[in-house]
């Protein structure tokens, strides 16, 4: 049986380390020796020729890792899969392969120029022939998969390699004689493990820890029972053995200064081939995306959501905008090793704005709720940006727009209607959209445009630092008075924060000169505001002089008892016994409010609605309409509106803690800004803002 294997290897009369290709390298330029690369490299072939026949390939000038004959192509059968390697410093090697190939009598298959693939460094056969393991993420490409299983005639399956050391799948997964397999798992994604433990029962694999992996105790070369590696610790030699493997060490330090060992230096040529299924799972979608890709860094999102999510990716087409203003147009084709992998790309990159090239309109899959409130599996979850399906060929607007919900497809006499709600809202009757086939999101480009001409904008829903809070508050302020002039809407969002900062009188401010339009909070706002008005103090603290007032613990209990005597806090404000605060001012000038409760409120308020789901109703009901969102140190309610608001409104959230602010931001939305400082300064910097704009100098 072993006279039968015949190995490939180049003799490292060239071979240096003069160049980084791979973490291995860095640090050792010029630091290798070639008089002791020789001296190992011999004693590996002395090694090999004890179990195989050695074939040589005559070593180039110029080409020093030409010593590493495993990434020459790929053998199975009398085919061969010749390399393109990734980086220039190697692809001067591809011609002296192939010539070496061609003379063998082996049929050349050449991949397409720009598409890497590293031959048996990343794909290696199951020992059984049954399959072909390939890796991708560094040095091969997924897409060179598919040609892979077309012209070796295999089953290819498919292994992400995350950790950039080991850069081929032969530095960290190497198959044994019968169906065995010695591998390090932190090397892969967790879709890879997956499929290692699906395709190798758990007595079959041997996870090797770091300190084996990075000797490159993987990047062995297994001839029948026999495994020859650079190093191996005792505890895995011992595993070998128990398995009837003999792990034989010669060793390579020369060869992993440059990022190899024992595998990397030797190809086998004579692979057996055994029909298999020519099969690969590898999924092609291509997606176009339209804005002002660069400026607004959407191409990267893009392209960062597809590897991150286990992908790859070829840019076909860029068009740049040839003005300022003019968006850009980018088609990119995602390719993911199964279908799973790929819904869940594309349903990131949906959310991302990308639509699906394609001469037919896909149609989205519908499912029909079986269970009031319950979505079926794999629904879509909706975003803050404006949505449609295609159903019947035509693509239909989703009404009621917001994060965080799914989407339902009602039949009605006036044909089907698309909604967006939250999932205990679903009926019986009703479908929902599952998957992401057939749906498409939209930027607007507009408010893009927009932004870009101003001076002061929101781009980036980015979080401000303290040197910037005047120039935002010179934004906002502008804002807020072209909305009121045009009669738009502006919901504030606020916390008892803004009573305890002092700021409540500039809040009291914005509310009688028309900038408010409708107040949403939870109970402790109104409590503490309420607590001043009748007795100064927020806490128990007297907001004067900021001491504690005897007895002043029970203060807010106290105006608690005196609404709910009343009633509720408009009949406090008739009664007369309520003359001001932010309650007061929202009741005397007809300004709509909510308080949602939660289940720390004491009493709470006649006004608190205690019922979750009936708040979250009556918010999503007053911040309809909405052109802008101030939110003032409040997080919960804050991430609540936000979760609920479709994009289109700004949004600017105000909280001394930037944790709070950047979940804001994290929305996507390039109308929002997260602005860092003390919510009181912020709001006497406002109205000091707007009192120039109005010509009023005098303080507040």
């Amino acid at each position: 049986m072993t006279d039968a294997v015949r190995i490939l290897m180049c003799a490292p009369h060239h071979y240096e380390v003069d160049y980084v290709i791979n973490p291995w390298m860095e640090g050792n330029i010029h630091r290798s020796s070639r008089e002791r690369a020789q001296a190992e490299w011999e004693q590996l072939h002395q090694v090999l020729e004890t179990y195989a026949t050695i074939e040589q390939i005559e070593p180039q000038q110029g080409w020093p890792d030409m010593v590493f004959t495993a990434n020459a192509g790929l053998i199975l059968g009398d085919n061969v899969v010749l390399s393109r390697f990734f980086h220039a410093e190697r692809q001067g090697e591809e011609p002296y392969f192939q010539q070496w190939f061609e003379s063998q009598g082996y049929k050349v298959h050449v991949l397409p120029k720009s598409l890497p693939f590293e031959g048996a460094g990343d794909a290696l056969l199951d020992r059984s022939g049954r399959w072909l393991w390939a890796g991708y993420g560094f040095r091969s490409e997924l897409d060179s998969h598919p040609y892979l299983a077309k012209w070796l005639d295999v089953e290819v399956l498919s292994l992400r390699l995350v950790d950039r050391r080991f850069y081929h799948l032969d530095t960290c997964f190497c198959p044994l004689t019968d169906g065995y397999l010695l591998y390090y798992p932190g090397a892969f994604d967790t879709y890879s493990n997956r499929l290692i433990e699906l395709r190798v029962p758990p007595e079959k694999r041997i996870a090797i820890d770091e300190v084996d992996a990075v000797n490159f105790a993987c990047n062995s070369v297994n001839i029948d029972r026999i495994v020859v590696m650079n190093k191996a610790s005792d505890s895995l030699k011992q595993m070998l053995t128990d398995r009837g493997f003999t792990p034989l060490e010669t060793p390579l330090g020369e060869f992993l200064k440059a990022g190899g060992a024992a595998k990397c230096l030797t190809l086998r040529v004579n692979e057996p081939h055994q029909e298999s299924p020519q099969t690969s799972t590898v999924q092609n979608r291509t997606i176009q995306i339209e804005g002002h890709l660069l400026d607004s860094g959407l191409v990267n999102q893009v392209l960062d959501t597809i590897v991150a999510g286990g992908g790859s990716f070829q840019v076909a087409n860029f068009q740049l905008g040839a003005q300022r203003l003019d968006t850009s147009v980018a088609q990119v084709k995602v390719s993911a090793p199964d279908s799973t992998v790929m819904a869940d790309i594309m349903g990131q990159l949906i959310d991302l704005g990308a639509t699906t090239i394609s001469e037919d309109t896909i149609a989205a899959n519908l499912v029909a709720v079986t269970q009031a409130g319950v979505a079926p599996d794999d629904f879509y979850a909706t975003t803050i940006y404006p949505t449609e399906v295609s159903i019947d060929g035509e693509w239909l607007k989703v009404q009621g727009q917001r994060m965080d919900g799914a989407i339902a497809v009602a039949n009605t006499p006036s044909g089907k209607i698309v909604r967006c709600k939250l999932l205990r809202d679903l009926q019986l009757g009703e479908s929902v959209v599952v998957g992401s086939e057939g749906i498409r999101t939209k930027r607007n480009t507009t408010t893009i445009k927009k932004a870009a001409t101003e001076e002061f904008s929101f781009m980036g829903a980015g979080v401000s630092s303290e040197r910037r809070v005047e120039l935002v508050v010179e934004q906002i302020a502008w804002d807020l008075r072209r909305i009121r002039d045009r009669g738009g809407k502006v919901v504030v969002v606020a916390g008892p924060v803004v009573i305890h900062t002092g700021g409540s009188e500039h809040l009291n401010r914005l509310i009688r000169d028309g900038y408010v339009h409708a107040l949403l909070g939870g109970n402790a706002i109104a409590v503490h505001d309420i607590e001043q008005s009748l007795m100064g103090t927020s806490l128990g603290v007297d907001m004067q002089r900021g001491t504690s007032v005897h007895g002043g613990h029970r203060h807010h209990l106290k105006a608690i008892n005196t609404i709910r005597r009343c009633g509720s806090i408009a009949n406090a404000v008739e009664q007369g016994i309520l003359t001001s605060g932010v309650m007061y001012e929202c009741v005397k000038h007809q300004v709509p409010f909510s308080l949602a409760g939660s289940i720390r409120d004491d009493g709470p308020l006649p006004d608190t609605k205690m019922d979750l789901i009936e708040a979250q109703a009556d918010y999503a009901r007053l911040i309809e309409g909405s052109d802008l969102i101030l939110m003032l140190s409040s997080m919960l309610h804050s991430i609540g509106v936000g979760n609920m608001t479709p994009a289109g409104v700004k949004m600017v959230c105000v909280d001394i803690n930037p944790a709070v602010v950047t979940k804001l931001s994290d929305r996507g939305s390039i109308e929002s800004i997260g602005v860092v400082t003390d919510v009181g300064l912020f709001l006497s910097l406002l109205i000091q803002q707007l009192n120039k704009l109005t010509g009023q100098y005098d303080r507040v």
